[in-house]
């Protein structure tokens, strides 16, 4: 399994207490000495004691020992600072960038330079859905798409499978340690994935200790979904109601607009009009003038225009480059 110091270093001060992503990104550029970095903690860290040099290697071996007790499952850790950490897209504050990501698969397919296309929706897609969502992948692979999507059931294992029938190169975003792939039903999809050239990641290497923390982790994922990608396709959802139905796909297209990465989604007014399964679709399309539109009339048409689109690089953040940009 292939990690630096200045990773186990990272996950190391991000155990204690007061510490998130927010502090490691204002304060730390990678690979400091463990003196500078305990310095610092004893500065702002929650702690009620002293953090010596003594303790943190302490707690440095056993974050290593944990790791290790997963490398047959995971290819490697990489943190902000490494050089190989892959960088996010759009305009992100501080205390949602990632910092550490365990992988298993090809990571360059994360680079700046990678077309990434991620490719959405709800868990029980009908079969129109899927066939349009399909027909997509297809055009999308066929004119270079990287397509990331989130392993879920529904249109996400949809856009993995059809752009591994395309053979073209997927990204797998969990919401869960690659020891524990999520959900279990998929954990042969996520082995084709790997086989083909693709890639799996996470920002966990152990598993959520509650029902709770697992619920924040799959929102988590939902932001990774878009920071990943230089444009997002929604292929169906319903949207957020008063029975207090909500969707990942939501979230992942809010933090999309939030990031100011560009945002599509599949709808044909002709046809999907009074199917309520593409009720998001048609909230983002009513509400966001910017959001283009997909169906089987501009299929190949807009997918070359998404993938003409060049991402602003002021918003193509990396953390060796341009790291205290966004607070």
């Amino acid at each position: 399994m292939i990690y630096s110091n200045n990773a186990i270093n990272i996950l190391t001060t991000k155990t204690y207490r007061g510490i998130g992503r927010a502090w490691i990104v204002k304060n730390l550029r990678g690979n400091e000495t463990v003196d500078t970095i305990v310095s610092l903690l004893n500065k702002d860290a929650k702690e009620d004691y002293q953090i010596t040099l003594e303790g943190f290697e302490k707690n440095k071996e056993r974050i290593r020992e944990d790791i290790l007790r997963f490398e047959r499952f995971m290819d490697g850790a990489v943190a902000i600072g490494d050089k190989n950490f892959p960088p996010y897209r759009g305009k992100v504050k501080n205390s949602e960038q990632p910092i550490v990501l365990f992988y298993r698969g090809d990571l360059s397919l994360l680079k700046a330079t990678n077309k990434n296309i991620a490719v959405i929706g709800l868990l029980n897609p009908d079969n129109d859905i899927e066939i349009i969502e399909q027909e997509v992948i297809v055009e999308l692979v066929k004119n270079g798409a990287t397509i990331v999507s989130g392993l879920a059931l529904g249109c996400d294992s949809i856009a993995h499978r059809q752009t591994l029938r395309s053979n073209g190169k997927t990204v797998a975003i969990l919401p869960s340690s690659l020891n524990n792939i999520l959900p279990a039903t998929n954990i042969e999809l996520a082995k084709e994935i790997v086989k083909n050239n693709g890639l799996l990641i996470t920002e966990y290497y152990e598993n959520a200790k509650s029902k709770m923390e697992l619920g924040g982790r799959y929102q988590e994922r939902d932001r990774l979904q878009a920071l990943f990608s230089d444009t997002i396709i929604l292929s169906a959802s319903y949207a957020k109601n008063s029975q207090g139905n909500d969707s990942g796909s939501r979230l992942a297209m809010g933090y999309a607009l939030s990031y100011s990465i560009p945002r599509a989604v599949i709808y044909d007014p002709d046809t999907d009009i009074n199917n309520p399964k593409y009720d998001l679709n048609r909230q983002l399309i009513k509400e966001q003038k910017k959001v283009t539109i997909i169906n089987r009339n501009n299929l190949a048409s807009t997918v070359k225009k998404i993938m003409s689109n060049k991402q602003d690089t002021k918003n193509i953040q990396s953390y060796q480059s341009n790291l205290f940009d966004s607070m």
